[in-house]
């Protein structure tokens, strides 16, 4: 599978690490002692340390469980200077943000300024086709079928998986071009819709472009500055930022990198790591643009999870899992949040990819886990990473085997 911007769950996540029901039964019985040995680290280290064995850059992740706390490193933090990563780095979070723009959208909902059956066409008038036959609701849901600029090959971004375009893009100032969300939206309706309305599924960056505008919309003010106001500031997470336009990563942070793959297929394969840390997230918007760090996510997670940031009947909303795929429920999905089964539990949150960083926020009203990794390598490697990745996750919430 080709690489993409912006994650789209189904193409994250084989998560369900197959257990004997023994194992899983261990994992469920663990009791405090276990648990606060486990996060002193040797298991978890190792886990972590599994994203760089298989070649990722770099790998940063906390772990909360009740009082305890663990945070491991593993990598560089770029590929010259060789300096080891730090812990407390800031990272893009990608689609992570997907989270704080639903628990916004409906703490609205909560207040009754906005409704969960209000039609795209009641809020934006005239911007999405078909506009008065999609809800909110389907928009927080992944259920409208909206096209989705960002993921496809369109004028947003050319084939990134074509080393020679990538790199006549780059020298073009491809990274540092300035996308509003209606020209985003607008680029993704000119599109035919993947499916009708609320008849299927469908992981599209382009229903949190459209929240992002229905958030301003009803407020009057950029969505960014709702999310601060609302979530950021009430909750002290001082290190995480909506950069909008700005291209740097405040304060410590990993290096990313986009690896191109000249000659695939035949004898003479050269890979190229490209430095793609300074960017202009604008294209993310509200489907991914946040920085954080490990801290602040949990800190977030925490109080989401908890019951902290929304009223029960929006949280209720938030947390009733849909199929995204018929038939199976490894990853069902609610209102920007995930809910994806692990070998021995199920853990609700939400994953993110951006150029050269991933990021994976998941946990259970006690037990919570931030990661982030800075992938490298071509399709093959890239997959091996996120399989790592997953292996820590099953690690962190059912114990290594």
């Amino acid at each position: 599978m080709s690489r993409r911007l912006t994650s789209a769950l189904i193409a994250a996540f084989c998560l369900a690490v197959s257990a004997s029901p023994a194992s899983a039964a261990v994992a469920g019985a663990e009791d405090s002692a276990a648990s606060s040995a486990r996060l002193r680290g040797g298991p978890l280290q190792l886990a972590l340390n599994g994203l760089t064995g298989a070649k990722a850059v770099s790998a940063i992740a906390e772990v909360r469980d009740g009082d305890q706390r663990w945070r491991g490193t593993t990598g560089v933090t770029d590929l010259v200077g060789q300096a080891p990563v730090r812990g407390d780095g800031r990272f893009r979070i990608g689609s992570v943000t997907k989270t704080f723009v639903a628990t916004t959208v409906l703490q609205l909902v909560g207040e009754h300024r906005l409704g969960l059956e209000d039609p795209v066409s009641s809020h934006l008038p005239g911007l999405v086709p078909n506009g008065q036959n999609i809800t909110v609701r389907q928009l927080l849901n992944q259920r409208t079928g909206l096209f989705d600029a960002t993921n496809e090959g369109t004028d947003v971004f050319p084939d990134l998986n074509d080393p020679a375009v990538f790199r006549t893009w780059l020298a073009q100032g491809g990274l540092n071009r300035t996308f509003t969300a209606r020209r985003l939206v607008t680029a993704s309706v000119s599109h035919a819709p993947y499916f009708a309305p609320g008849t299927q599924w469908g992981y599209s960056n382009t229903n949190f472009d459209v929240l992002g505008l229905i958030i301003e919309q009803v407020t009057g003010h950029p969505y960014g500055q709702e999310v601060g106001r609302r979530i950021l500031r009430p909750l002290g997470m001082t290190k995480t930022t909506l950069p909008g336009r700005s291209t740097t990563i405040p304060g410590p942070h990993a290096h990313s990198y986009w690896t191109t793959v000249d000659g695939a297929g035949t004898g003479n394969v050269k890979k190229t790591d490209v430095d793609v840390t300074d960017q202009n997230p604008s294209w993310a918007g509200a489907a991914g643009e946040i920085i954080s760090t490990t801290d602040d996510l949990i800190r977030f997670q925490q109080a989401l999870l908890n019951g902290k940031l929304l009223r029960p009947a929006e949280q209720r909303e938030m947390t009733t899992m849909l199929e995204t795929v018929p038939g199976s429920h490894d990853i069902d999905y609610g209102m920007g949040l995930a809910r994806v089964q692990l070998s021995c539990t199920t853990v609700l949150g939400h994953n993110g990819g951006t150029f050269g960083f991933t990021t994976q926020l998941w946990g259970t009203a006690d037990r919570q886990v931030a990661l982030s990794y800075t992938p490298r390598g071509d399709d093959a490697e890239q997959t091996a990473q996120n399989e790592a990745g997953n292996k820590f996750l099953d690690a962190v919430f059912c114990g290594t085997r």
